[in-house]
């Protein structure tokens, strides 16, 4: 490659770490210095539910997107002031609710609505109307599955969408925009698996996809944009902790797990849809989707866990995991890759047969590998040997009933 290439890729990387580190203040709603940040929510036919933020943000420049005024939009995204106890009224098909922003200036929506939504779109609009200090106009997105949708997934993100880098923000922009679209941020396989379970048996079933993290809500943009590129099917990214990205405070605080919680949200939200849960043997997934097991285990199809972790207090969990599914029904599967996930929805019926080739092509030709490895049936005992590193990295093992799948 010229070298002159070389520094033009270069520049254009640069230039896109600085846009979409000051996307969020350009893109907020309000003028004057006020502005309701709202997320992507979620919701039922009947309730909806929505999370946002009201903070101070220095005006806008008047001057066009250079990389002088990119470098401004992330000196006043950093300088964001949270407006604590702030009024807002959110409005929704005839049915309205006034809340007040905590002391970090995050709202919660939660409306129960007096007539069902009809069914037609997925994607709704909320109006939010900031009172004080002054009054600002926003809309929030909120996804309502159509009647047709046969099931929920609720999947978490670091080491089980992505490579390990949710948190690790700086490598991960790096690796979107510096090493490119095709740089291995996100599992081979994952999107094309993600878009089938999205798509589901029926293939136009718009599943609700939902996305849980321990992450702070200041990398919203990033993994949004991370999704975009993948092209993996968005949904709610709901994020359990606040990183106080100000002069004053640039550490994060401490984490407080939100994870149960929300995920029984979710669940009360669509209490008519069974669920599938996608995490990782790493971290806190095992402990948290064990307890979702236990306490609403005839909802859950299926248990998908990406073999991430040698760690033997993970396997503990995950073995213990695996038994509560089986009790209930359900099966776990400790899988190696995207294609052995892939292989047990649509043996499951949970996505179209004809998705899995695709899920091992684009493992192909992200990987260079495609080749099957057959799941193995175990008990809970033969997980834990393989949680903890015993046997065949690349092998995949179901624990499920003995009469077999539902």
């Amino acid at each position: 490659m010229a070298f002159g290439t070389m520094i033009s890729g270069a520049g254009k990387a640069v230039r896109g770490l600085l846009r979409l580190a000051g996307r969020p203040a350009r893109r907020a709603h309000g003028e004057r210095g006020i502005v309701v940040q709202p997320y992507r929510g979620y919701g039922s036919r009947t309730e909806i539910f929505v999370i946002g933020r009201v903070f101070r943000q220095a005006p806008a420049p008047r001057s066009a997107l250079t990389v002088r005024r990119m470098l401004h939009d992330i000196g006043r995204r950093i300088a964001r002031r949270a407006v604590a106890d702030a009024p807002l009224t959110a409005r929704f098909h005839g049915c309205e609710q006034r809340i007040h922003t905590d002391s970090d200036g995050y709202f919660r929506v939660h409306l129960r609505l007096p007539a069902p939504v009809p069914d037609g779109r997925e994607w709704h609009e909320v109006a939010l109307t900031l009172e004080a200090p002054d009054v600002v106009e926003a809309t929030a997105r909120v996804f309502i599955p159509p009647e047709r949708s046969r099931f929920v997934v609720i999947s978490d993100i670091d080491d089980t969408v992505m490579v390990t880098g949710v948190a690790n923000v700086f490598g991960m922009m790096w690796r979107l925009f510096v090493q490119g679209a095709n740089s291995r941020t996100a599992f081979p396989g994952v999107t094309a698996f993600y878009r089938a379970l999205y798509d589901g048996a029926g293939g136009d079933e718009r599943n609700p996809m939902l996305y849980v993290s321990r992450a702070p809500w200041g990398i919203y943009d990033v993994l949004d944009e991370f999704f975009r590129r993948h092209g993996i099917p968005v949904g709610p990214i709901l994020f359990l902790r606040e990183w106080g990205m100000r002069w004053s405070s640039p550490l994060p605080r401490k984490a407080v797990d939100h994870k149960r919680m929300l995920i029984d949200h979710m669940l009360d939200v669509y209490r008519d849809l069974p669920v599938v849960l996608i995490g990782d043997s790493g971290q806190h997934d095992p402990e948290v989707y064990r307890r979702i097991v236990a306490e609403h285990g005839d909802r859950v199809l299926a248990v998908y866990i990406r073999n991430v972790s040698k760690d033997a207090g993970r396997a503990d969990e995950i073995a213990a995991m695996a038994e509560e599914a089986v009790a209930h029904g359900s099966s776990l599967l400790l899988a190696a890759d995207s294609i052995a996930m892939a292989e047990h929805a649509a043996d499951l019926g949970l996505i179209q047969p004809g998705r899995v080739p695709l899920v091992r092509g684009e493992k192909v030709r992200e990987e260079g590998d495609g080749e099957d490895h057959p799941i193995r049936r175990a008990d809970a005992a033969e997980v834990e040997d393989v949680v903890e590193g015993q046997g065949d990295e690349d092998e995949s093992v179901v624990v499920e009933p003995r009469s077999g799948r539902r």
